[in-house]
Formats: structure tokens, C-alpha cells, sequence
């Protein structure tokens, strides 16, 4: 058994209607008319999977509640609808100072949508403490 199973079913047109593990349900239109396209879904995907790899980054450099964490992406598409370009501005309650990079680094590397992204997509990331 795999660790994730998916179905995907499109009936017609551009709209597909997936079940995750049997639990979740997920409508993803390439038109972005019944739903987010994928490359919408890709980026709220990213940003989803970045903010607890952040948590867990500042609570391993002693920051134990950062409080709210909100990450504004941008993503650039090509002629040809691709993504290109993808870029975070991260706004956290808690302060790093000179900790700041490390733990963004840090919550690069737990995070499993960054590791899966070809490095040309990885997001470039902004941190800002200045969460609302």
C-alpha cells in the first residue's frame, strides 16, 4: 500500500474532482471556473507545507510559539502557463534578528514541497515580523 493514494476522475471539460486517501476531496479546474487551476493549487500547496516546516525550524533554534504566521506568495507563469518563478513574503509575530535566515534555511530543508520542486522553482523567501 502506498503512503498516499489519490483518484482523479474528470468527466469532462478542464475540471477534475480528486479524492485523497479516501477522505479528502479536492476540485481543481485548469480554467480556474469551478476551482483553483494547479498551478494555484501548487503554490497554496507550497506556502501550506513551508509554514509548519518554519515552526518547526524556530522551535529548534528555542523559539517554542511564534505566533501567527502568514506567507503572501507570488508566482510568475511563462508564455505557456508554467510556473517559472515563485517568491514568499513570510510575516511572522516573533521576531528572529540574526536567527532569521537560518531558521528560513532550515524550514527550506523540512519542507517536502521545497525538497519535491525543481531548485529553479523554489520559492525565493522574504521574512517580515510584522504578522497581523
Amino acid at each position: 500500500m502506498s503512503d498516499i493514494e489519490v483518484t482523479s476522475v474528470c468527466e469532462e471539460g478542464y475540471t477534475t474532482e480528486s479524492e485523497i486517501d479516501g477522505e479528502w476531496q479536492l476540485v481543481v479546474d485548469a480554467l480556474s471556473e469551478d476551482g483553483p487551476s494547479p498551478n494555484q493549487v501548487l503554490a497554496a500547496n507550497y506556502a501550506s507545507c513551508y509554514i509548519p516546516a518554519l515552526r518547526v525550524a524556530a522551535d529548534k533554534n528555542g523559539y517554542d510559539d511564534i505566533g501567527r504566521v502568514e506567507v503572501e506568495v507570488e508566482a510568475d507563469l511563462d508564455e505557456d502557463d508554467d510556473l517559472e518563478a515563485i517568491s514568499f513574503t513570510v510575516k511572522t509575530e516573533t521576531a528572529f534578528g540574526d536567527d532569521g535566515q537560518d531558521i528560513v534555511e532550515l524550514g527550506e530543508e523540512i519542507c517536502h514541497v521545497h525538497s519535491a520542486l525543481t531548485e529553479s522553482l523554489h520559492a525565493d523567501i522574504t521574512l517580515e515580523d510584522d504578522a497581523l
